[in-house]
């Protein structure tokens, strides 16, 4: 069974429930019969990290940059 969003109109709860596509159930905080179904969106897409050699690559990249700054640093410090 799908989970639904529903607003009930005597008590305008909002709340979700595991019904049937034609059942409408009694609002939970009130206990009235007449409740609406809320359109609402779901969560997703959802992004998944990199794996196996793209992240070993993005790694490396990272390290490399890192490594470059350090470098920088060390050369501003001297100069100064």
């Amino acid at each position: 069974m799908p989970l639904y969003d529903f607003e009930c109109r005597a008590c305008d709860a909002h709340f979700e429930a595991r019904v049937g596509v034609s059942e409408t159930p009694p609002c939970p905080a009130c206990g009235e019969r007449d409740v609406q179904r809320v359109i609402s969106s779901f969560s997703g897409p959802f992004k998944i990290g990199l794996r196996g050699y793209a992240a070993r690559q993005s790694n490396a990249q990272r390290r490399a940059r890192e490594e470059q700054r350090r470098e920088r640093r060390e050369q501003r410090r001297q100069q100064q």
